[in-house]
């Protein structure tokens, strides 16, 4: 039967398509629109159908059609005023994508007649994907949240492009990602949440075309509800089935979601949705010259009006839907403080608020990138208990303090205690600081020690591009060498790196194949790379590295004195201090020692619940004889996988450039009586 207009029929409760007993539902805001269509496609791309959404209240125009099933591919056209100096972009020849569909029908791609002037534009239907109608859901019970104890960040196309148990149209998907040799390397790592980067359907970067590239990383949203084709070809469901097969294994699945823009870009960028719907209220603008301006805090060319409640409602909704109906145990908001803006950063902003107190959103696991490029944007512990906050002062400060930078023992101790500097306030833990010492826009741990100097040619930005702050040191040679005291030195930092990250109070985060000695050829900006660079090499992993790290954290988990989350203050509990820091010579450190420009070996004695551990950090070049406290001391953990510790009556000996656990013989790990 052919699709039909149920006049006055339309409801305005639930925005994008929604399924009834008389047909489909289609629902969409706008303030500023004078009129809105709906545009219905065959599975040849020929519009069949147009309809003018005739019900408005309350700044949403909604339309019932009868006679259309699920499987049906819409998009929505507006006309409205078109000044683009005022910030008004309608024009009825753009087709939109419907800000709440839930799939798309392909990939987003680039074209001028994207972004060509109303008095020039043609029909842009056949470059925009269509929205499909999604019929009957499934929704969840609200899962627990739980405190994670190792966090993995992995980009979901590069992760499993190389893996060998992945076969050829799997590799690269959301599917993958469910191959039981993928979760048992999880497993056997012991990560319990797996944080992924963005999946929503993106667009590329306006200038990555030209130079062959793509962007591989997905921080160039369009949809919040769409997972993109390309990581999802088979629909939804493939995610909804990987958070159920991760659940019964015990890892909670995290998306990195982009609240803070969208692909569309500045006032020369394609109108693909929120543009040619009502630009003014979905992004943020700033009049100058008689002009309005699309807001930049964001380094992409637009930011997201979170201020606006239409904006609120779509972030909630979009939340709620990844946890609901697609299982997913948390987010990582990409610049975070871009939620709190109202123009400045605000911790109580409304945006904010309504995250922490929905009923749903609070009882997942809520994480911070807290910094935006825009004027005042870095806010780093400011998120409140809710949160969680990735904290760059933990990697800056660990990696000053291995590279040798001078007054770092104190910074060193600051950071392993829990960052009580960024997190000791309203009610925060050290497990609010999310530690990591390498993510997606940075070095891999294995080219920061084998790089001086970023090499991003292959970015085709003349090397201009990505961060040129990385505290990183080559250990002797710029780049790959065969030279095998410059390679073992390099994997030993990296042990010593990854030792001082399971030792250190608060919540670790690594990133996809740091475990495995991954590099990307010095390129630390990797966004345009899907390919070679990016994609982790499985064939060339360093199998022993992986085993390290896993013991690492078998032994981490073991000793409640690593892991009881409370800041480290030396002071006396039940007779007992938390933590006492140790000199070499075995005396407690005093304030000339802390102030030694050079001191370079730090020993952590931690006490709590019945168990003992003696940390020893040494980043000098030679062997160093530590003095232990008295009693029985036992090697727990080395980082130096070269031989024997030897333990005598005199002390330890440190390895060059190591991370030592000793453990008290007597200290018993199991018993819970605390201290």
């Amino acid at each position: 039967m052919k699709p039909e207009l149920v006049p006055n029929g339309g409801r305005t409760q639930h925005l994008g398509a929604t399924v009834t007993e008389e047909g489909v539902n289609f629902a969409v805001y706008s303030e500023t629109a004078s009129v809105l269509w709906v545009s219905l496609y065959d599975e040849l791309d020929k519009e069949i159908d147009r309809f003018e959404l005739d019900v408005h209240e309350d700044n949403i125009h909604a339309g019932l059609i009868a006679n259309v099933v699920p499987g049906a591919r819409y998009g929505f056209r507006a006309d409205g005023r078109y000044d683009p100096e005022q910030g008004y972009y309608f024009d009825p020849n753009k087709l939109l994508v419907d800000p709440y569909a839930r799939r798309l029908d392909r990939v987003f791609v680039r074209s001028p007649r994207l972004r060509l002037p109303r008095e020039d534009a043609v029909d842009t239907a056949p470059l925009i994907p269509k929205s499909i109608v999604v019929g009957e859901r499934n929704p969840l019970s609200t899962p627990r949240r739980k405190n994670p104890s190792l966090m993995y960040e992995l980009n979901v196309r590069g992760y499993t492009m190389r893996h060998p148990s992945v076969q050829g149209p799997l590799r690269g998907t959301v599917a993958a990602l469910s191959t039981r040799r993928v979760i048992d390397h999880f497993k056997y790592l012991g990560v319990d949440t797996v944080e992924l980067m963005p999946i929503a359907a993106w667009i590329d970067d306006g200038h990555l075309p030209a130079l062959g590239l793509t962007n591989a990383w997905g921080y160039n949203p369009v949809s919040y509800f769409a997972v993109d084709p390309r990581l999802a070809p088979r629909g939804p469901q493939e995610l909804r089935h990987l958070t159920d097969l991760y659940r019964r294994n015990g890892i909670a699945v995290l998306l990195d979601v982009v609240y803070n823009h969208t692909g569309e870009g500045n006032e020369e960028g394609p109108v693909l949705s929120f543009k040619g719907l009502d630009a003014r209220t979905y992004y943020r603008h700033v009049e100058a010259d008689g002009r309005q301006h699309m807001v930049n805090d964001t380094g992409t060319g637009n930011t997201l009006r979170c201020d606006h409640p239409a904006v609120q409602r779509l972030v909630i909704e979009s939340l709620r839907y990844w946890v609901q109906e697609m299982g997913v145990g948390g987010f990582r908001f990409d610049l975070a403080p871009v939620l709190g803006r109202d123009p400045g950063f605000n911790p109580e902003a409304e945006m904010l608020n309504k995250i922490k107190a929905d009923p749903v959103l609070s009882k997942s696991i809520l994480v911070a990138e807290p910094w935006d490029p825009g004027p005042g944007g870095y806010q780093l512990g400011q998120f409140g208990k809710e949160f969680r906050e990735w904290n760059d002062t933990y990697r800056d400060e660990i990696r000053g303090f291995w590279r040798g930078d001078d007054h770092k023992l104190g910074a060193l101790a600051g950071k392993v205690a829990g960052s009580a500097d960024n997190f000791n306030h309203g009610g925060r833990r050290p497990g609010h600081g999310v530690n990591l010492l390498a993510v997606h826009d940075g070095f891999t741990l294995r080219d920061l020690v084998s790089y001086n100097e970023k090499h991003n040619e292959a970015n085709g930005e003349n090397n201009n591009d990505g961060h040129n702050h990385n505290s990183s040191w080559n250990c002797g040679v710029e780049g790959e060498t065969d030279d095998p005291e410059i390679v073992a030195a390099r994997r030993r930092d990296v042990r010593a790196l990854l030792a001082t990250l399971m030792m250190s109070r608060g919540t670790p985060l690594i990133q996809q194949g740091d475990e495995m000695f991954r590099t990307q050829q010095g390129n630390n900006n990797a966004y345009a790379q899907d390919n070679e660079i990016t994609w982790v090499d499985w064939e060339g992993a360093d199998g022993e590295l992986v085993d390290y790290f896993a013991g690492l954290h078998k032994f981490r988990k073991a000793h409640p004195a690593l892991t009881y989350d409370s800041f480290l203050t030396g002071k006396k509990r039940q007779g007992k201090r938390d933590v006492v820091w140790l000199h070499p010579e075995g005396h407690e450190m005093n304030e000339a020692e802390w102030s030694d420009p050079h001191g370079s070996t730090l020993g952590m004695w931690l006490r709590n619940r019945g168990d003992e551990v003696l940390v020893w950090f040494n980043r000098r070049a030679e062997e160093v004889l530590a003095r232990l406290p008295e009693g029985d001391w036992e090697v727990g953990f080395s980082s130096d996988q070269s031989g024997n510790t030897d333990v005598t009556d005199e002390g330890v000996t440190l390895h060059p450039r190591s991370v030592i656990a000793m453990v008290r013989a007597a200290a018993r790990p199991d018993d819970q009586s605390a201290e």
